[in-house]
């Protein structure tokens, strides 16, 4: 960054005006905060599975979400914390959007217009490579706005097919009924 003037101190202050947090450390706070839920729920289920090969072991109950092989059913508790962890990567996606644009906005201007303590006047700065700023921005938006759409299509497709699944139970059990009716009815 260049300033039209020498005032020591001046520049620093228009840089952390312009740059609050540099876009590397908050793409990485928005990577670690993003992903977090996830890890925290793939904690969770590592656990419940060790719960469960305890249980096959000791041959003390059914497993609820696993089978001889290993394989993981998502139902029950553990779908709801993974549509809960969808839900708050959601929201911590949307929260980091909002930031980069308060942080940013979407184009960086070249200019900076800095008329903070100790600089002496209005200072003007000029930043380098706002353009390739600006296409990283833009860049780490799309990313942002993929992964939040791909987030919402997934909790959408765990609420279908949960609601599909439940339907396709009561369907089969009054038809179940009607052939146990008919089987009696006839003999």
């Amino acid at each position: 960054m260049i300033c039209n003037t020498k005032q020591p101190g001046c520049k620093n202050v228009c840089y952390d005006q312009a740059f609050p947090i540099s876009h590397i450390r908050f793409w990485v706070l928005q990577i670690i905060f993003v992903s977090s839920p996830t890890l925290i729920y793939l904690g969770h289920v590592a656990h419940v599975i060790h719960k469960e090969n305890k249980m096959r072991e000791k041959k003390v109950k059914v497993p609820k979400y696993s089978d001889e092989k290993g394989h993981v059913k998502i139902k029950g508790n553990l779908l709801g914390n993974y549509m809960t962890s969808i839900c708050f990567r959601i929201i911590l996606e949307v929260a980091f959007i909002v930031g980069q644009y308060y942080l940013y906005g979407f184009i960086m201007d070249p200019r900076i217009v800095c008329s903070r303590a100790p600089c002496p006047f209005t200072v003007e700065c000029y930043m380098s490579r706002p353009t390739e700023k600006t296409i990283f921005i833009i860049f780490m938006l799309v990313v942002a706005c993929v992964s939040l759409l791909l987030n919402v299509v997934e909790i959408f497709y765990l609420l279908c097919s949960r609601s599909c699944r439940r339907k396709s139970k009561t369907v089969a059990a009054p038809t179940i009924a009607l052939e146990r009716f008919n089987s009696h009815s006839t003999a």
